[in-house]
């Protein structure tokens, strides 16, 4: 479609979400500037993926490179919105078509007690941050922080990311225990299940003197949002998903050992010498979703570490207007922020999930949406009855379609587009990208990366 040349659309992020909404929009023949904040783009691929997921790992980093390698895409590594651009001046003035927010949720969901950020790092961590560590704790040149995997640590969550913490701390505690024992093993036989590996070398689990971590969760053990029902599901469906969730975290307790505490709602930290030695929490009545404190059975769990793995939501960034824990997105099928005319949303920046695939078809759907309503030759002088009827078309399913009309992008004249080149070349210069995609990624490739 040749007159999509005539668009230059801003992408920022350059992991699951933003390679596809890159993808989509070179295919078409328009031109995207992917703005990524870290020297590589695979996100929470790389930064939130535990280690140990070796060959997904290789598998969707191929992915990424592909989309990235797309005829008509600018890779802008090194530089991230409010750090190196600012917001309002990147998308108003530097004259793209559109800028797609792809830039993921890398914020942890607050835990939720009253001055609980004073004791971040003083036993109590966050998710994010600890997965970080765990990822890239064996690179010479990492200098980030460093923590401990103590024994019977608590950990607070309830979905699959707090899986994740929970396997990391038990691999980590297993390891000790049985090369202190001159057992050898390693993060790659243990998470292959701990039970197992322990027969392998002939040594009973009990034996080796873990006890676990603890696992907390406000609602019952088949509310953990480990597998989701269809949209309108019936209730059979989500009998169905109840029993899926509570048969993942069996199989999970019987692979890692760890111990699970349902209907556990947190009230308060637990605090000695100004460090977090535990957590108040009270028991909690269920009604639906929600998980109202039964009067008087609070209590106390005392713990060397607490990590909160309640969710991640977007960065706060200066200049980004947000309602609660997210930008102020409107429209569920084409998400645009509401600051701004021709700035939209793909993946977890909108939906703050980290599932891979919810992040892939949110960016397929959303991208193409935009597509078809503001840069589709066929659209152009064609009536808004016409446009909305379109997107109600292709939204035939969704919870809603499109309620709003929408006005067409111009086009953009080739001395805007030519202005733009020079500006995305002149950013790759600043940061030393040669404009060689892989002769990058092979440069700035730690030699000792998992």
């Amino acid at each position: 479609m040749t007159e999509n040349q005539n668009y230059f659309v801003a992408v920022v992020g350059g992991a699951i979400s933003g390679s596809v909404a890159a993808e989509i929009l070179a295919d078409r023949g328009i031109r995207v500037a992917v703005i990524e904040q870290n020297k590589r783009p695979y996100g929470k691929i790389e930064d939130g993926l535990p280690r140990w997921h070796v060959e997904q790992r290789k598998q969707e980093y191929g992915r990424i490179d592909a989309r990235l390698k797309k005829p008509g895409v600018y890779f802008v590594p090194s530089t991230k919105l409010g750090r190196d651009l600012e917001f309002n001046d990147f998308c108003n003035n530097w004259g793209f078509s559109a800028v797609i927010l792809a830039n993921g949720a890398w914020r942890d969901r607050d835990l939720g007690v009253a001055g609980a950020q004073e004791f971040v790092d003083k036993g109590l961590i966050y998710q994010n941050p600890f997965i970080y560590w765990y990822n890239h704790k064996n690179e010479k040149d990492y200098t980030g922080p460093r923590y401990k995997t103590p024994d019977e640590a608590i950990v607070v969550g309830g979905g699959l990311a707090s899986i994740d913490v929970v396997k990391v701390l038990q691999i980590d505690n297993y390891e000790r225990a049985m090369k202190a024992r001159g057992i050898p093993t390693d993060m790659h036989e243990l998470e292959k299940g701990i039970p197992a590996a322990c027969k392998a070398h002939g040594v009973d689990p009990e034996s080796l003197g873990v006890k676990g971590c603890l696992l907390i969760y406000r609602r019952r053990e088949q509310d953990m949002p480990m597998a989701q029902p269809p949209d309108n599901a019936t209730p059979d469906q989500i009998a169905k998903t109840e029993m899926v969730r509570q048969k993942m975290l069996r199989l999970a307790r019987d692979r890692y050992l760890f111990r699970v505490q349902d209907r556990r709602l947190t009230t308060g930290l637990v605090v000695e010498n100004g460090r977090v030695v535990g957590l108040r929490v009270a028991e909690t009545k269920i009604e639906g979703r929600k998980a109202d404190p039964i009067p008087g059975s609070e209590h106390e769990l005392r713990a060397p570490l607490v990590i909160s793995s309640i969710g991640s939501v977007p960065e706060i960034l200066p200049g980004v207007a947000m309602k609660g824990e997210y930008y102020t997105f409107t429209d569920e099928d084409l998400p645009r922020y509401s600051g701004a005319d021709r700035v939209f949303g793909v993946g977890n920046v909108v939906t703050g999930q980290g599932n891979i695939r919810v992040s892939l078809i949110h960016s397929q759907k959303v991208t193409k949406q935009l597509i078809d309503d503001f840069m589709s030759g066929s659209n152009r002088g064609g009536t808004a009855a016409a446009s909305a009827a379109t997107a109600e078309t292709r939204a035939a399913g969704q919870a809603q379609a499109v309620h709003q009309t929408l006005e067409t992008i111009p086009a953009l004249s080739p001395d805007r587009i030519a202005a733009l080149e020079q500006r995305i070349r002149a950013r790759q210069e600043r940061v030393g990208y040669t404009s060689d995609y892989d002769s990058w990624i092979a440069k700035v490739t730690p030699p000792d990366l998992e």
